[in-house]
């Protein structure tokens, strides 16, 4: 049994996430709710550690051993909610991922008319890692817009733009090709604040009418189908997100 001083072990919350149970911050709520115990006592505060010695239930049943981390690509089609719950009652990405597959969160959102490449992983930290903004990691959508963009305005998102408030960083942007009354653009981002490509488009006159998001770090949508998912081979995500051998074995496992 730990002392609930000592520094050994993993802070209770972390260990409810990897084990699949709820985020880290949902994992804390429900600590403050009375609904966690530890070796048959229940706590009310995030900062205790727990070692594998330790008997953690939810609820009154027992937390699982954490799975090992797993990443998966996803392509996002329009019209889904990237949340687990909707307060309208829309359908989200969780309703239509394969009933076989764990409990997963998403690596970032795209919104409900954006469509492309999400990344699902069944770890808070490393959900926590890839979105970070120090992480630098690119985000890149092929882009829809009414009109044919004007070289100066998109200099202006080039070199970071304003937003109401709200900056955003320079993209990087080229014009692929028109198409009738549309034009294609390939925008590349680091920050990925809500909307920004939208906002920051919207902010030099130009409309959205479509965007894929085509890869996010070095994750790329390739040939991914529409709702299809696959899973990462667990050596792809040691090698990107510098994890452990230990860390990440498991099996590699592809959905329809």
């Amino acid at each position: 049994m730990s002392d609930p001083a000592s520094p050994s072990g993993e802070r209770i919350a972390k260990v409810l996430s990897r084990a699949g149970v709820a985020s880290r911050r949902a994992a804390e709520r429900m600590i403050a709710a009375g609904r966690v115990a530890v070796n048959g006592t229940r706590i009310d505060s995030p900062a205790r550690n727990v070692t594998p010695a330790d008997r953690v239930t939810v609820d009154g049943k027992p937390v699982s051993e954490p799975e090992p981390p797993r990443v998966w690509r996803y392509h996002k089609p329009a019209g889904l909610v990237t949340s687990a719950r909707d307060e309208r009652g829309r359908e989200t990405i969780f309703d239509a991922l394969p009933a076989d597959m764990p409990r997963v969160m998403s690596v970032g959102r795209l919104d409900l008319n954006s469509e492309g490449l999400l990344l699902l992983t069944n770890d808070g930290g490393i959900k926590r890692r890839m979105e970070l903004p120090s992480t630098g990691w690119q985000r890149r959508y092929r882009v829809r817009v009414k009109g044919t963009p004007d070289e100066a305005a998109l200099d202006r998102l080039r070199a970071g733009i304003t937003v109401e408030g709200v900056h955003y960083q320079p993209m990087t942007i080229t014009l692929d090709r028109t198409q009738g009354a549309n034009a294609w653009l390939t925008v590349s981002i680091r920050e990925g604040r809500n909307r920004e490509v939208r906002r920051a488009m919207e902010a030099i006159g130009l409309a959205v009418n479509r965007l894929i998001r085509v890869s996010y770090g070095p994750f790329q949508l390739g040939s991914l189908t529409p709702g299809a998912v696959e899973e990462l081979r667990p050596r792809v995500v040691r090698d990107q997100l510098g994890l452990d051998a230990e860390t990440t074995r498991g099996r590699n496992r592809k959905r329809p």
